[in-house]
């Protein structure tokens, strides 16, 4: 909404200076043409709001302009509470809405506080794209417009309508009754049920979505985190294997995209990763082993571990030297 972005700019003005309309385009994701109307908008309302000409020039506010801007919007406020549970500026499309909750909550601080709130801020790192072991896996992109769709359904507990691709699928609708939304390393999931059965989709693979005007049929109160749980145990124990495997830190990514599923992982003495994965089967589970050579071990089951040898076996016994 525009109104919003006129807060933000002011807010952005207010705790950073003098900025350039690029700058303040990058930060409020518009155009620079609708900043500079968003700044002519401004000063039409009162606002004073000056330009700078030159190089180091840019649009500022006038010293000691102040005024309440600070009321949350819902999604802003949604956004805070998702962003204390994980990386939420990433999830659910609130990015944007984050952004300007968290410039709403510096302006509300007393004065004196705000550049040691800022500071302190800048002391924390939550969830890099990088940590010690392996680079992190690129978040999974939904639609702005089918996410919106999505939560609105959710939140406001409406029957939901999907166009989904399931693995090895062509693209169905399907109507729904949306109950959650999750998120694991960076990928998003639906907890919904349709016809009454439990269903979970993962949002990557949802390519548009409409909010229907009929009430969703489910609880009106859930435990989310043991709905996940109870969802991921019968997931888990449903025809699929479970190995123990050690696996040099460097191909960790590369067993991540093969296994359907991958627990914790522990470092080990020699820096190499032990960890549970799942598989769909034995002949799944020995494909993805084999195309980590000598830089995964399966510690378990045995049955693996004897296909594996038996298969290395018998391409030894292939390109043995000749008789």
């Amino acid at each position: 909404m525009r109104a919003d972005r006129l807060v933000s700019l002011v807010l952005l003005l207010r705790q950073r200076g003098r900025l350039t309309a690029d700058t303040l385009a990058r930060e409020l994701e518009v155009s620079t043409r609708t900043v500079l109307r968003d700044i002519e908008a401004l000063s039409a309302a009162g606002v004073p709001v000056y330009a700078e000409r030159g190089r180091h020039g840019g649009f500022a506010l006038l010293p000691g302009f102040r005024t309440e801007l600070t009321g949350l919007n819902h999604d802003e406020a949604l956004a805070l509470l998702t962003a204390g549970t994980g990386r939420g500026e990433q999830v659910f499309g609130l990015g944007s809405a984050l952004a300007s909750a968290r410039r709403k909550v510096v302006d509300a601080l007393p004065e004196g506080h705000r550049a040691t709130a800022s500071d302190a801020a800048r002391r924390f790192l939550v969830e890099p794209e990088t940590d010690l072991l392996s680079r992190r896996p690129d978040p999974e992109e939904v639609p702005g417009t089918t996410m919106i769709e999505i939560r609105r359904a959710v939140l406001v507990g409406h029957k939901l309508r999907i166009h989904y691709a399931a693995a090895d699928q062509q693209p169905q609708w399907r109507t729904v009754d949306p109950i959650g939304l999750v998120t694991v390393r960076d990928r998003g999931y639906l907890l919904a049920t349709r016809a009454g059965a439990d269903r979970t989709y993962r949002l990557s693979r949802v390519s548009a979505a409409e909010e229907l005007p009929e009430p969703a049929q489910r609880p009106s109160q859930v435990d989310l985190d043991r709905v996940w749980r109870e969802r991921c145990a019968r997931f888990l124990s449903s025809d699929h294997l479970a190995v123990l495997i050690r696996v040099n830190p460097e191909r960790r990514e590369e067993l991540l995209s093969t296994a359907v599923a991958v627990r914790a992982a522990e470092p080990e003495a020699d820096g190499w990763l032990r960890l549970e994965a799942t598989f769909q089967d034995l002949r799944h589970a020995e494909w993805a082993l084999w195309q980590l050579s000598t830089d995964a071990e399966a510690l378990a089951p045995e049955s693996l571990r004897t296909s594996l040898r038996d298969r290395a076996a018998a391409l030894a016994a292939r390109y043995g030297a000749s008789s």
